[in-house]
């Protein structure tokens, strides 16, 4: 079992797929492991099925698992659900977008060492938010098996950088290391286009409503979910 697995949910977006394996598969030095989850009503599915083949053919596997038509965070849960029940799990569990490439030769080796010394959450510079929110990152897996998500399920789709920044901060124990660089190609950034999947999640509607579940969701679970998160990383210290 690799020692990172790092979770990408996609929809509409299969010509990723050989991008995001090639980025692996020049920069990763560390046993990890690419895992793409993807709904099974997206049209482009088959292309999908058909991407993850030719990728495993070029050098790099890529495992698929799909979830019947939910959100971004629905989908990240319930890969990392089903990776917290294979019988040997990876020593932590990354998340990126299918807009995010890794750039650094050996950023995962550099984010295992960083958890190895300060067990929680590390994550690298994207080259738009910088240090300010981990829009992609790692997470020791004891404590995804403590709290029981990689998202708050009350979230769609934003703010769940926001829930590992602050949960992270309050608990010591996030890492930020920005000469490790894993690129958000983001129409903000100047990188990517506006397509149909950008346009939806970054609607003002989107936004208000994730903002305002996000912080709720806070008010209610912060101190218990910091509270779990040091007793998981209390045990994998030991």
């Amino acid at each position: 079992m690799p020692n990172l697995t790092v979770i990408v949910p996609s929809r509409g977006r299969p010509h990723t797929v050989p991008q995001l394996a090639a980025a692996f598969r020049d920069t990763c030095t560390a046993d990890t492991r690419l895992l793409l989850a993807v709904d099974e009503d997206d049209p482009e599915y088959p292309v999908y099925r058909d991407a993850v083949g030719e990728a495993g053919a070029a050098g790099f596997p890529v495992q698929l698992v799909s979830q019947p038509r939910g959100t971004m965070v629905t989908a990240l849960n319930r890969a990392a659900r089903l990776l917290l029940d294979e019988a040997v799990v990876p020593d932590a569990i990354g998340f990126m977008g299918d807009d995010h490439r890794p750039r650094t030769q050996g950023w995962d080796t550099a984010y295992l060492d960083a958890l190895a010394a300060l067990p929680g959450i590390v994550y690298g510079n994207d080259l738009i938010q910088g240090a300010k929110l981990c829009s992609q990152f790692a997470v020791t897996t004891g404590i995804v098996r403590r709290l029981g998500h990689m998202a708050p399920p009350v979230l769609t789709h934003l703010y769940m950088d926001n829930y590992w920044l602050v949960l992270g901060q309050e608990a010591g124990c996030i890492t930020y290391l920005p000469e490790v660089i894993v690129q958000h190609l983001h129409p903000l950034g100047g990188t990517a286009e506006w397509d149909d999947g950008y346009q939806r999640v970054n609607a003002p509607l989107m936004y208000a409503r994730d903002r305002a579940a996000f912080e709720h969701y806070l008010g209610l679970h912060l101190a218990y979910e910091v509270a779990e998160l040091t007793t998981a990383r209390t045990r994998v210290a030991s």
